[in-house]
This record gives structure tokens, sequence and C-alpha cells, in this order.
């Protein structure tokens, strides 16, 4: 079976003073269109929402966790379907229900956004400090430096793509015992968040409080905005946060390790849910 997410090429490969043909694996990244379809006061619209590179697969989860944890949607109820166009398998349209009224400004952005950098043409800051319906939502758990030792291992076992490429994000969500409740991988580590958390909304699973969100990269604002906005409160990343996203994870209770290396890690907010 075809594998949608990775790309054959032919590349040279150069060691020392020998040059040798080989075949290489490269994660694909391609253009997804997120179309959404609603009631106005004249009938029903279409407008282009987004265009975000990603890695194929998952799309229904990354359009459906994108227009949530933008705040353009509220609840899965929200919308009536999710079709993929004929004609192109990079382009999907979300159909709300009759009456639903998406907030269409707090996605506000150049029609091209990078994989990289979600937030990259945003209108404003502003449009994206929205405020998340678990903002207030506790959790009752805490877990240990051990616990907290043995993620990216438990990740690396299911980073498919990755073990293929080199070159790809995970977001991957854990109970409080460890276990691995769901991994999605993209290019893009806002896409690959946006993925885990389309696929709990979909399925009716928000808020994600009794959770660890595991991040392959580096925390910055937009990840840890889209995370308050799904009610997760335990973050834990391989690479630095930003101050902002720093300065959100206190602002929301939000439990904030970075730096995961081998047995440390920093604790940069909610010490109180690691048991040292």
């Amino acid at each position: 079976m075809k594998n949608l997410q990775v790309a054959h090429i032919h590349i040279q490969k150069i060691n020392g003073n020998s040059c040798t043909n080989e075949n290489d694996l490269l994660a694909k990244e391609e253009p997804l269109e997120i179309k959404l379809e609603y009631s106005t006061a004249t009938g029903r619209m279409q407008k282009n929402i987004a265009i975000t590179m990603r890695t194929p697969g998952n799309d229904e989860d990354l359009a459906a966790g994108f227009l949530f944890t933008e705040g353009v949607i509220k609840n899965k109820a929200d919308i009536e379907s999710i079709k993929q166009s004929s004609a192109d398998d990079n382009s999907l349209l979300v159909i709300l229900k009759e009456d639903i009224k998406p907030q269409i400004a707090n996605a506000v952005r150049n029609f091209y956004s990078t994989s990289s950098c979600g937030i990259c043409g945003k209108a404003s800051i502003e449009a994206i400090q929205m405020v998340s319906a678990y903002a207030t939502i506790k959790n009752n758990f805490s877990i240990t430096t051990d616990l907290i030792y043995n993620l990216p291992s438990k990740v690396k076992k299911q980073q498919s793509v990755f073990e293929d490429t080199g070159g790809i994000h995970a977001a991957a969500l854990f109970n409080n015992n460890g276990d691995i409740l769901l991994l999605k991988e993209d290019v893009g580590r806002h896409n690959a968040l946006d993925k885990a958390i389309g696929h709990f909304f979909l399925a009716d699973k928000l808020p994600l409080n009794n959770c660890i969100l595991f991040l392959s990269g580096r925390a910055g604002f937009e990840l840890l905005q889209k995370a308050a906005m799904a009610g997760i409160k335990m973050i834990v990343a391989i690479g630095a946060p930003s101050s902002l996203a720093v300065e959100l994870a206190q602002e929301n209770d939000i439990t904030l390790i970075g730096f995961l290396r081998g047995n440390r890690f920093n604790i940069y907010s909610g010490k109180q849910r690691v048991i040292v």
C-alpha cells in the first residue's frame, strides 16, 4: 500500500571524496485549502478560510481542529459535513449547519500560511488571544519525573513517518499513566497539533484536561494557544518555549515543560503537577 505521507526521490550522497547515487525518502508537503460554507442574511455562502502546507492524511481532523483551535467554530454539532473536492485532493469544504454563525475574524490570515509558523500572516495578535471555553476547567493529577523521561521513547516507537524521513513533527497525547492515546505527524508543528485536537473534537471528547500533550519540537505561542483552547493542562516539549508561550501557560494554569533531554528538563509553569 502506497504511503501518501512519504515521497521517494533519488539523491547523490557525498562522503568525503566519494559520491554515490541512492534512493531517499522525504516527508510530503502539499497545500490544503480549507473552505467554509455557512448561512448569512442573504443565503448560503462559501469562503476560503486558509491554505496551510501540510503532510497529506487526517485532513478532516486537521480542518476541524484548525477551525476549533482558531475559534471559528465552538462545537462538533456546528458541522453538518466535511467534503473533499472531487477535483482536488488538496481541498476540503466544511459545511456548517443552518443558523451557525462562524467567527471568521478569529482566523483572519493572509491567504497563505507556512507550515512552520501558523501565526505568520495574522491580521493582529488580538485575533488569536481568544478565551477558551475550558479556561477555568481543572485537572486533578500529577505525574512523576520518571513518567516524563519515558515519553520520548514511546513517541519514537510510533513515529512511522519520522522513522522514514527524519523531517517531521509529532504531537502526541498521553493519559496520566503515561499510556499513549494518539499521535499525529506533520511537516507543520501546528498542523500536527490541529490533527490531534481535531480527532478528539470530532469524537466529542473535549476537553483534554486529563491528558499530557507531548510536542517533538519547540513550544511556541500558537501551540500553547491551541492547547489552551482544548483544555490541555500539561505540555511536555523537546524544545524550548518562547517567552509569550510561558506567559500564556502561566495565565491559563498550564504546566509547561521544555528542553526534555534524557533525564533532565525545565519547568516553566505549573510545577505543582510534577512529582520530583
